[in-house]
């Protein structure tokens, strides 16, 4: 098997044009890592391996590669893949430790989950804010002072946003998830 992936994932060329098997094998296979990392884990280095390309050739004593990860990052669909998934559900630190693992890691995180992350990160503060706010700050200034109409409203107003907007997200994700 080992040598079936590796001659797949051997760059080869001739007069009219260059030859890679890295495509037809993800065509045909497009579970191949799931495959490998449930059946036969000791592969997944070679698969790895083959998905890079490093010239023969150095310039100031660097070496151009390439990276063949268009099948770890889409599917045939052009849909996110689950490539990483699978090869987390396999739990080996080596494999994910792999140069081409951690550079499809790297750009998901940079390029698209690190701005969802945090604009997360940055509605749970707003929220959390509106909670301190209509709680502490509101009730400690109306403690110190008259309790009127405009307070009480400000007070429901803060409380229904937090209500509606940070529980009914929860409320939601729940419902969708179980």
């Amino acid at each position: 098997a080992k040598a079936i992936l590796v001659d797949l994932l051997t760059i080869r060329a001739d007069r009219d044009r260059y030859y890679y098997g890295m495509d037809i094998l993800f065509e045909r296979h497009p579970d191949v890592i799931k495959r490998l990392c449930m059946d036969a884990p000791a592969l997944m280095t070679t698969l790895l391996d083959g998905l890079i390309w490093r010239s023969r050739i150095t310039d100031n004593g660097q070496r151009r590669v390439n990276y063949y990860i268009r099948h770890l990052l889409m599917d045939q669909n052009n849909e996110f893949a689950k490539a990483t998934e699978w090869i987390t559900e396999n739990n080996d630190p080596k494999l994910v430790c792999h140069p081409v693992v951690s550079l499809v890691t790297d750009m998901v995180w940079g390029r698209v989950a690190f701005r969802t992350f945090l604009f997360g990160r940055a509605w749970f503060l707003f929220t959390l804010l509106m909670f301190v706010t209509s709680q502490s700050i509101i009730n400690g200034a109306t403690s110190l002072g008259p309790n009127n109409d405009h307070t009480r409203t400000v007070t429901f107003a803060f409380r229904c946003f937090i209500y509606l907007c940070s529980m009914g997200q929860w409320i939601l994700h729940h419902v969708k998830h179980t």
